[in-house]
């Protein structure tokens, strides 16, 4: 099931790859963070993030979910996403409604474009706008953090574009000419 369906142009599926590339940097930095290994923050600075405790969980399950929502962008690109797969049962081998993919994915564009579009007026207004005492002074880390944190600004436009692509295409009244096969080739 890795492959591009046909009709899908090199763009739409290279913006739906980066798409679920684009938070796997700012995860691996939460992931560092949750350990607890040094990524800008002092003891105290951690402590007020719940660091190790509650916050490591909570920092472990945005790291999994963003990853999670970024691979349904290849759901736009791929036979899973206009076809159920044969794994979840009562739907394997229908069709998927085009609305059920389209309508999320727009929303989730429509809210990380706005959540981008916030956090880069309050960085520009504030810079960093964490307690002092809680940041270590040197500038490795805010360009580590600026580094990890930067690919996310493409998120919400990247899914934006291929959502825009897969409804056009969906929408456009063919049906679709493929079908999931089970793995192996066996029924």
């Amino acid at each position: 099931m890795t492959e591009t369906l046909p009709g899908v142009p090199r763009w739409a599926n290279l913006a739906a790859h980066a798409a679920a590339l684009v938070t796997v940097p700012s995860g691996l930095w939460r992931i560092a963070m949750g350990l607890g290994l040094p990524v800008g923050f002092t003891a105290r600075g951690l402590a007020e993030f719940g660091i190790p405790g509650w916050g490591t969980a909570y920092v472990f399950g945005l790291s999994l979910l963003s990853e999670a929502l970024a691979f349904l962008t290849l759901g736009l690109v791929r036979p899973w996403g206009e076809v159920w797969p044969r794994w979840i049962p009562g739907l394997r081998g229908r069709r998927i409604p085009p609305l059920a993919a389209i309508l999320p994915a727009a929303a989730g564009a429509i809210a990380l474009i706005a959540l981008s579009i916030q956090w880069l007026f309050r960085w520009a207004r504030d810079g960093s706008a964490v307690p002092p005492g809680t940041r270590e002074d040197s500038p490795v880390y805010d360009i580590v953090m600026a580094v990890c944190y930067a690919p996310l600004l493409l998120w919400g436009p990247l899914l934006a574009a291929v959502t825009v692509h897969y409804a056009r295409r969906r929408l456009s009244g063919q049906r679709p000419q493929h079908t999931l096969q089970p793995l192996g080739g066996r029924a």
